[in-house]
């Protein structure tokens, strides 16, 4: 009697212990904080800008990820290749869809400025998903090069004031924010890590 007992403890423990662990990992999945252009910076190890050549969806490690091959134009911070992977969580693999909020999706063609880390399988992810991603686009009436981050229409959660904001640049003349993210470069570059 005792032995069972003990047996259906474990398995209760054991139970409420898995669902507690996915339960927080499920739940620090897709809140992020908001981090300023200096913050990208400090995590990112490129911030590049470029444009999308191709998407590809598969397996791996028993989740569905999106690939997208880019062509890197300009490089505002660290080395990269010409050609660059980024690997983001979800997509459609054959008849299972997966979609997590605040991954960005990329056309084919489009200018993006990147901030990239580096994943453990040697590609590249964005820096905080929709926060470390801006899309380029030229003004009708000027004729020039302005970046909206993906953000400016993305509720983040804002620590400080303890609630969700929308928030991010929007309509940014892509002169001023290459301006701010080499100011952001040059004052992590310059304190220690």
């Amino acid at each position: 009697m005792i032995r069972n007992d003990y047996s259906r403890f474990s398995a209760r423990s054991a139970a409420l212990l898995l669902a507690f662990v996915l339960a927080v990992h499920a739940a620090g999945a897709t809140t992020f904080a908001r981090m300023s252009l200096e913050q990208m910076s400090r995590s990112a190890a490129l911030v590049v800008r470029a444009r999308c050549l191709s998407n590809s969806t598969g397996w791996d490690a028993g989740e569905i990820w999106t690939f997208t091959s880019f062509a890197i134009e300009e490089t505002w911070m660290g080395t990269a290749p010409d050609h660059i992977v980024v690997r983001l969580l979800g997509g459609r693999a054959g008849n299972v869809t997966s979609s997590v909020t605040g991954i960005p999706r990329f056309r084919i063609g489009e200018d993006v400025v990147l901030f990239l880390e580096r994943t453990p399988r040697g590609d590249f992810s964005v820096t905080s998903w929709q926060q470390g991603t801006f899309r380029l686009r030229r003004d009708i009436r000027t004729g020039e090069e302005m970046a909206t981050q993906d953000t400016a229409s993305f509720p983040v959660f804002d620590g400080a004031a303890h609630q969700f904001v929308t928030c991010g640049i929007r309509n940014l003349p892509l002169d001023l924010l290459r301006a701010r993210v080499s100011i952001a470069v040059h004052a992590v570059t310059e304190r220690p890590r």
